[in-house]
């Protein structure tokens, strides 16, 4: 068996080729087996207010593929150039694992795993932000 796997809590919602989906009321685990299917989980989702930082914004432009609402094709070299940009700027070891893992998802067309590795860089994110406000 291969495809994505996506394991639902009561009530989560999924958009899944532009559907919203809503679960039952006990977690479930559904299999996803269509290749190119448009999927994201509505609790990863960044919302566009919430665009307002170099790592979340790679992550909504990943996003926009994950959900059919930007080409893959024309976003690839894009995302690509933000996360070299983003490697010059986080150079401490996790980091440029984390960066290198979303660069190998988007050159594999494995946008969710780009997406992931990326959501992991947000609390690093955050804190290097807030030291530098202080």
């Amino acid at each position: 068996m291969s495809g994505l796997v996506l394991k639902l809590g009561p009530k989560e919602r999924v958009l899944v080729n532009g559907a919203v989906i809503e679960n039952g009321d006990r977690r479930s685990r559904l299999s996803i087996m269509t290749p190119d299917a448009k999927i994201l989980r509505l609790r990863d989702a960044i919302h566009p207010e919430e665009v307002n930082t170099p790592v979340r914004r790679v992550c909504y432009a990943t996003q926009l593929v994950l959900s059919g609402d930007a080409e893959p094709g024309e976003t690839r070299i894009q995302l690509l150039r933000r996360i070299e940009e983003l490697s010059r700027i986080l150079t401490d070891t996790d980091s440029r694992k984390l960066l290198d893992m979303a660069s190998d998802a988007i050159i594999h067309e494995r946008y969710y795993a780009c997406l992931k590795a990326l959501r992991l860089l947000l609390p690093r994110e955050d804190r290097l932000l807030a030291t530098r406000a202080s």
